[in-house]
């Protein structure tokens, strides 16, 4: 269990107090925290008493609000006769002030700073449970293109070519290979190539409803507990297919990924020599033909995927590289955001950065913990502070179709295509997509 004098984070706070709403007791969300039972114990009553305004730290010189200078218990018979008479505005709950036997010996505060205080208690919204990206609602398998698995092998030694990143993507019902797709000159395989392996997979075989991955960082933001989707992650989305990630670790999930991954070293790199990328590619293109076609496989009772599947080869969905762009609806991805919520800590500056940009919430909030949302209509991201009164917004960045397209967006509205020199990894990638592009020579 954690010891004491550590501090907690926002995030945590506010879990305290949601547990303790859901009937935990202080002793069980300490368990669960894995926190000091007194630290539970300290936010849970300031939860109860004080609402989301009493989690905010109170570390160093408080910080004075519109009332900040009177009473507590003069702010809190305020704030209980405006939640008794929500009609009551800054002059009547003055003149009711008066009248209070507590309060005559007392300087009142004047109506505007009422006012202020009203506002900045109101302005507060209702909070709702952080959670991890939305996932699809569970959805029995049972058609190939329901679900695929995408993944990739690391820096593979590969002869004549050296260090190659394979990236490999099967259906889960069929186990039917669908892609496998060399990254040469890296060891790790970024979003453009993988935007790259999955339009070659669409082209031929259509969308599948959704696809799986594990936690990769081109997928999933590891480095915080409120991780914000990627660029791949919300293509994806764009295109009408969900994402779902895995929780437990290979063989658990992802097992056809992973014996694929097996099965192509075995297939298609074992004992030879390539003299450039693209006869590796039609050595792996070889090779998936044949597991298709005629390796038996065990989980099928020794059929061959197009064997026991052979409606494998028919879209569920039909795709067209060259209207990827007209396809892509980012009304599907603000709905996406809207469900999210992120915490971010901001700066000395009040610089912080979600996904991969960066926002400048200003000095004002330098060195505070933000609560953050999206709103689907206005596309700005809606902040709250940590005091639970100060709301700003930013307009969102990096959700624009030419953002999520990648590679595609310029490429697509060239009618012809010179080939680039010297031959480089995103030249390799730009013949590879152009060779899918019908109109284009």
């Amino acid at each position: 269990m954690s010891q004491k004098g550590q501090t907690t984070s926002l995030s945590e706070r506010i879990e305290i107090g949601e547990r303790s709403k859901e009937g935990q007791t202080d002793r069980q969300i300490a368990e669960a925290m894995q926190r000091p039972l007194a630290t539970i114990r300290k936010w849970r009553r300031r939860d109860q008493h004080q609402g989301r305004a009493g989690l905010a730290s109170r570390m160093g010189r408080p910080k004075q609000g519109p009332l900040g200078h009177f009473s507590a218990d003069l702010v809190r018979t305020l704030s209980k006769k405006r939640r008794d008479h929500p009609g009551w505005g800054p002059i009547t709950l003055l003149k009711e002030l008066e009248k209070d036997e507590r309060f005559t010996k007392q300087a009142l505060p004047s109506r505007s700073r009422v006012a202020a205080y009203l506002k900045a208690a109101e302005s507060v919204r209702k909070y709702d449970r952080h959670q991890a990206p939305p996932e699809p609602k569970h959805t029995p398998l049972e058609q190939p293109h329901q679900e695929w698995e995408v993944d990739a092998q690391g820096k593979l030694p590969v002869d004549g070519l050296g260090g190659v990143s394979i990236i490999n993507v099967t259906d889960v019902v069929s186990h039917f290979k669908i892609a496998s797709l060399p990254c040469p000159q890296t060891t790790h395989a970024n979003t453009l190539d993988y935007q790259l392996t999955l339009r070659q997979a669409f082209v031929q075989y259509g969308l599948p409803d959704q696809i799986s991955l594990d936690h990769d960082t081109v997928f999933y933001d590891s480095r915080t507990n409120s991780p914000f989707p990627t660029v791949l992650h919300l293509w994806l989305i764009g295109l009408g297919i969900e994402v779902r990630f895995i929780h437990k670790r290979p063989p658990s999930e992802h097992a056809r990924i992973e014996r694929m991954h097996q099965l192509i070293t075995q297939q298609a790199l074992m004992g030879q020599s390539f003299q450039n990328v693209s006869q590796l590619q039609n050595q792996l293109t070889g090779r998936i033909n044949f597991l298709n076609q005629d390796y038996p496989s065990r989980s099928l009772q020794g059929q061959s995927p197009l064997s026991a599947f052979p409606q494998a080869t028919h879209p569920r969905r039909p795709y067209r590289l060259e209207r990827e762009k007209d396809e892509l609806d980012l009304q599907r991805v603000y709905a996406f955001l809207a469900k999210g919520r992120w915490f971010r800590q901001t700066g000395p500056a009040g610089i912080f950065s979600l996904g991969s940009q960066h926002y400048n919430a200003h000095s004002q909030y330098a060195n505070q913990a933000l609560e953050i949302t999206f709103d689907p209509h206005t596309h700005e991201f809606i902040c709250l502070a940590e005091d639970a009164i100060s709301i700003f917004r930013l307009t969102s960045k990096g959700l624009s179709k030419e953002v999520l397209l990648g590679e595609l967006d310029p490429l697509n509205s060239l009618p012809a295509y010179q080939l680039g020199l010297p031959f480089s990894r995103q030249a390799w990638r730009e013949i590879t997509i152009y060779q899918e592009l019908s109109p284009t020579t």
